[in-house]
């Protein structure tokens, strides 16, 4: 039977052996860098669980699947330079490691390299495969746009927050699982499904996200708890807080995001107690659940046998009660 390990365990063993270029080993280097760090790799995972519905040759997903995640991954390289972030993964980032413009060029070749895992797709999908894929690339970067114009803004609104993430992190897994389908016969009402599903539990995941940095376990979360606190990351947590503060806790919401000096424990302590002074970590809970019972509610409505969506299904409830 398929589960989505024994499709994770597929898609390592093909990225372990799939070569992006060899000379200049300057250009190429980078890419067996960064896609090397490994990563969830959940983009490609949800193309190939959903391709698994419709078909027991999920394989000729694969190379498409590896598209997405070569995509994204090109999408981290350059957003790395953007916001000069020195660790990825736990690693030196692909400019610290080299330097900012072989980072900007192997990013270049990477989305080119992307476009190759395309190829083999039947030429009667092609058009509207490539239709959609360039669609969704489009999204991505409108979305890091305006994630770098709320750095400047201090007025950004819940919907404001909500439609950057939609765009940067959500519409590629709603794409993700819409390709799946799309390769292997799924209907235009079944795509709608699944690309619902996707963009829903994409906005579920990413507001875990700000809530782990916030309240997570340091020792499963894999990263520093509190680094968007320290440098005043918007997220939906201090956007909801920025618009119920009064008071007191304006006044000390409002010193921590302008204090130049400050001790970091004691910042990530006062302000963590000013979210939950204000209820932010159940309201953002709240959200949370929404969102993926909407993903959850599109996977139930798809038109096909529950036994085909089981791995699916074990997959998203992973992501609902991730720790990490």
């Amino acid at each position: 039977m398929i589960t989505p390990e024994l499709l994770l365990q597929e898609l390592q063993t093909a990225f372990s052996k799939h070569k992006y270029g060899a000379e200049p080993g300057e250009l190429y280097a980078p890419i067996g860098y960064i896609m090397s760090l490994g990563g969830k790799r959940f983009r490609p995972l949800l193309t190939l669980l959903s391709a698994s519905i419709y078909t027991d040759e999920w394989q000729s997903a694969l190379r498409p699947a590896m598209a997405v995640e070569v995509f994204h991954n090109f999408t981290l390289m350059h957003d790395d330079i953007m916001d000069n972030a020195p660790l990825r993964r736990g690693e030196p980032t692909v400019h610290e490691k080299w330097n900012a413009n072989t980072a900007i060029l192997s990013g270049d070749v990477m989305l080119i390299r992307a476009y190759d895992l395309l190829l083999g797709i039947r030429p009667e999908l092609m058009g509207k495969v490539l239709a959609r894929f360039n669609q969704t690339a489009a999204e991505v970067c409108e979305g890091q746009q305006l994630d770098m114009n709320f750095e400047k803004r201090w007025d950004v609104t819940e919907a404001e927050y909500l439609n950057m993430i939609r765009l940067k992190t959500s519409v590629l897994l709603g794409f993700a699982l819409e390709l799946g389908g799309l390769l292997t016969g799924a209907d235009e009402a079944s795509l709608q499904l699944l690309y619902a599903a996707g963009e829903n539990m994409g906005m579920g995941f990413q507001l875990k996200d700000d809530l782990l940095d916030v309240f997570g376990d340091p020792a499963k979360f894999g990263k520093q708890v509190g680094g968007d606190i320290i440098s005043n990351k918007k997220t939906f947590l201090l956007i909801e807080a920025l618009s119920r503060a009064e008071g007191t806790y304006r006044t000390d919401l409002e010193y921590w995001i302008n204090a130049a000096d400050f001790d970091k424990n004691e910042k990530v302590q006062a302000v963590t107690k000013i979210y939950e002074a204000l209820d932010i970590r159940t309201f953002t809970e709240q959200k949370i659940r929404e969102y993926f019972e909407k993903g959850l509610n599109a996977l139930e409505g798809l038109p096909a046998p529950d036994g085909r969506k089981i791995p699916l299904w074990q997959f998203v409830h992973q992501l609902v009660e991730r720790d990490k």
